[in-house]
């Protein structure tokens, strides 16, 4: 899985922020390994500059899997908070996506063909 990009909205992108994001993720990287091109998306910020309380942090992940694009959002009253929330949502959604890959294969096609005898 590669980072595509990371984005700071309304404040600045400090290294911890960056490395606490690369480090999270990495647990989604082990999930995405068997994916080829595999990109992800991260913009992480302040909902506005004024509000001091509530849920002003938020972090959206964009997970692009060949065929799929997971997405996840979350805003929260702490940074790192909205971080984990969402990695853990886009986690969860990779999981049901492979969950799916897997049942689909396990299929089987079970088609009886029947001939009628036609009488005119």
């Amino acid at each position: 899985m590669r980072l595509a990009e990371i984005k700071a909205t309304n404040m600045d992108l400090t290294g911890p922020i960056r490395d606490y994001v690369d480090e999270k993720l990495s647990n989604v990287a082990k999930l995405t390994e068997k994916f080829e091109p595999c990109d992800v998306r991260v913009e992480v910020g302040r909902t506005t500059m004024g509000q001091l309380k509530g849920d002003v942090f938020r972090c959206e992940l964009n997970l692009t899997i060949p065929g799929v694009m997971l997405r996840s959002e979350v805003t929260k009253d702490d940074l790192y908070a909205s971080i984990d929330v969402a990695v853990g949502e886009l986690r969860r959604q990779v999981k049901d996506y492979k969950e799916k890959l897997r049942d689909a294969d396990r299929v089987k096609m079970d088609t009886e063909i029947f001939e009628q005898d036609e009488e005119y």
